[in-house]
């Protein structure tokens, strides 16, 4: 379970879009060790030999015992934390209430020991973005709640990039390789990533996909996350810039109530303008909610379906050049 966010991944694949019927070519994550998943089972720990920043969590339950709880907390081995709980089931009023001396435990302990989640990603995240500066890649995380029109956005962005610009894309979702043969259907590359039960992309799995992603140098590299405004804020990806994606039938004030992710990105796209007119949402309060949280937060109103806004879009991405 990832400690950051509670979400539980269970097995990750990637998988080449063109390619979802070959063994061969999927990467079987459930054995490996991600960033938010590293953890290990012990009762002892020496902090001298391990990096690591470790949580204990212990809990001492009584057989017989008054009605009493007692939150006992204490710090060992420098960052290691113990919390005890003491759960003291209520006795008849008739009989003695023993003290906490006379009370035998019976005492069930489960300890826990988890490295620091974001550290060990940002490391990972550091790596790819040296792959990525060497590769002359530009990277570009896109984000945004599920059914914001990412998918056909980014699909349209390609058919108008290519074939005059490498492109190659990375696909987050639970399930499925759906949006992996959408987007290699406009002839750009693509590697799908399957996350189980976790809600978001971290470095390692962007990492492990790029070995079996060939990317041409020069290229714009999309990764596609999984849809959530809330997790993938917190989790770099090596990525240049996070370009968060909100459609009109979303309601304007979601920069306010997702402000990480707004705060994290460097482009918004307001997507799904060409339904305004069936729509009550104030266009230009959801930009003043959205420069209130990210005053430096480059706004573009487009939709992927009109092109209205594709050439303000593709204008920005050839500001960031991938020479």
């Amino acid at each position: 379970m990832c400690s950051t966010c509670g979400c539980s991944e269970g097995e990750v694949t990637i998988t080449s879009g063109h390619h979802s019927d070959d063994a061969s070519h999927c990467h079987d994550h459930a054995h490996h060790h991600h960033a938010h998943h590293d953890h290990c089972q012990c009762q002892t720990h020496d902090s001298a030999s391990c990096e690591h920043e470790h949580e204990h969590d212990e809990t001492i339950e009584f057989e017989t015992s008054p009605s009493v709880e007692v939150h006992h907390h204490y710090y060992h081995h420098g960052d290691v934390h113990h919390h005890i709980h003491y759960h003291l089931a209520a006795l008849p009023e008739a009989m003695p209430q023993p003290t906490m001396s006379e009370v035998t435990p019976t005492v069930k302990r489960t300890v826990t020991i988890e490295e620091q989640v974001l550290a060990k990603n940002d490391r990972i995240a550091a790596h790819n973005r040296e792959h990525f500066a060497a590769q002359h890649l530009v990277a570009l995380n896109f984000v945004s709640s599920p059914g914001s029109g990412k998918t056909t956005l980014l699909c349209e962005t390609l058919r108008q990039l290519l074939p005059n610009q490498s492109c190659v894309v990375i696909e987050g979702d639970q399930q499925t390789q759906n949006d992996a043969q959408r987007i290699e259907a406009t002839g750009a590359p693509a590697i799908q990533i399957n996350t189980g039960k976790g809600c978001h992309l971290d470095a390692q799995m962007i990492h492990d996909a790029m070995h079996q992603l060939d990317a041409p140098q020069g290229s714009y590299l999309f990764i596609e996350n999984v849809g959530n405004l809330v997790c993938p804020a917190g989790f770099d990806l090596g990525e240049k810039h996070k370009v968060v994606v909100l459609s009109v039938t979303e309601g304007e004030d979601k920069p306010l109530k997702y402000p990480h992710m707004f705060a994290a990105a460097s482009v918004m796209l307001i997507n799904k303008i060409d339904l305004l007119e069936h729509l009550d949402f104030d266009l230009q309060r959801c930009m003043q909610y959205a420069h209130q949280v990210n005053p430096e937060l480059i706004i573009i109103p487009i939709s992927a379906t009109t092109g209205v806004g594709m050439d303000e879009w593709l204008s920005w991405l050839e500001t960031q050049p991938c020479a």
